[in-house]
């Protein structure tokens, strides 16, 4: 190898091309800096929204990617690399790996539509129709992130999300607490009532105002039991503390006024005496035959002929033959006896 020749080369490139090395360097630093501007600028900017921050975030990152993308074909348009064809392969390879990943490319696209339309903030307890429920601690580029409450962790495609119904348990601040209590056929209304919503007022987390009084009133009478229903409304943080609470109160004061929960019983009897039930003791009727109308044949049918009548009467005048030879024949007998 000739390191002379191979040293001029390079020497000659730097020559050459200094001004355009020292540009790329010159718009690579700028470029960092812009970027890195742009993003302090933004999260200040949405700082002073409502936005939450875990779609501040997602938005974020969106716009980040996008600056560092431009840096990137400025810097090769600034070397003297033609940026069309770059474009041009850019675009064709985007298409095949938007084809290859169509499924993820959907999930980005709800993200953005989760994300732009405020759907859930961070700490929300949600439920999917498909029966998936949890926190939520994230949402990404792809997917969904839950936190349940066994602290058991669950990714949601952002898809499943958008296009399944989602109920959102922590929307609003207050919730409201359902209940459902049983007790016997031999109980008081107005003092199981009267129990229930005493319980439900000793907790001092639960709204006692004027628009959301506890309530309690008897529902079904179900095949075992008086079924009551009863509700009252608390801070949505404090939703399952007032469930236990108003659940296990509700069952000791039961007791205390001796009210019965009933259960399921099953009840099996033994019969040992003969039973002796009335009964009809006449004999069958004798059969009747129904008169239906006589079925045509297919000659019949087909001619609108009477075939039968036909050869009835044809059998008619036969015997009607036999019978008036018969009676010459016998009239001829009586005659040669005399």
């Amino acid at each position: 190898m000739d390191w002379q020749k191979l040293w001029n080369d390079i020497t000659t490139f730097f020559t050459d091309n200094v001004w355009r090395i020292v540009g790329f360097f010159a718009t690579l630093v700028l470029g960092l800096v812009l970027v890195k501007l742009i993003n302090l600028a933004l999260k200040k900017l949405f700082s002073k929204t409502r936005m939450e921050k875990i779609a501040q975030q997602f938005i974020l990152a969106i716009i980040k990617f996008l600056l560092y993308l431009v840096l990137v074909l400025v810097l090769f348009s600034v070397i003297g690399v033609e940026i069309t064809g770059i474009l041009t392969a850019l675009s064709a390879a985007l298409l095949a790996v938007g084809m290859a990943l169509e499924n993820n490319i959907a999930n980005l696209a709800n993200g953005i539509v989760i994300v732009s339309g405020q759907m859930f903030k961070k700490g929300d307890y949600i439920i999917v129709e498909s029966g998936i429920e949890g926190s939520i601690t994230n949402i990404n580029f792809l997917f969904v992130t839950l936190q349940t409450s066994d602290n058991k962790k669950i990714t949601v495609p952002n898809s499943m999300i958008v296009n399944d119904a989602v109920i959102n348990c922590g929307a609003n601040k207050m919730r409201r607490v359902d209940f459902t209590f049983s007790v016997a056929y031999e109980s008081d209304v107005e003092q199981v009532k009267s129990i229930v919503k005493e319980v439900m007022l000793s907790d001092g987390r639960v709204y006692a105002d004027d628009k959301r009084q506890p309530f309690c009133r008897l529902k079904t009478l179900g095949a075992s039991s008086l079924d009551f229903f009863a509700n009252c409304w608390c801070d949505n943080e404090d939703y399952w503390d007032v469930y236990y609470y108003v659940v296990e109160n509700v069952y000791n004061q039961f007791k205390k006024a001796g009210i019965s929960i009933p259960y399921n019983q099953l009840e099996v009897r033994s019969r040992t005496d003969e039973v002796n039930l009335p009964y009809d003791q006449a004999p069958l009727q004798p059969r009747v035959e129904k008169q239906r109308e006589a079925e045509k044949s297919e000659l019949e049918k087909l001619f609108h002929v009477n075939v039968k009548g036909r050869k009835k009467s044809a059998d008619k005048g036969k015997t009607a033959n036999k019978e008036k030879k018969a009676a010459k024949k016998q009239q001829q007998t009586e005659e040669a006896a005399k």
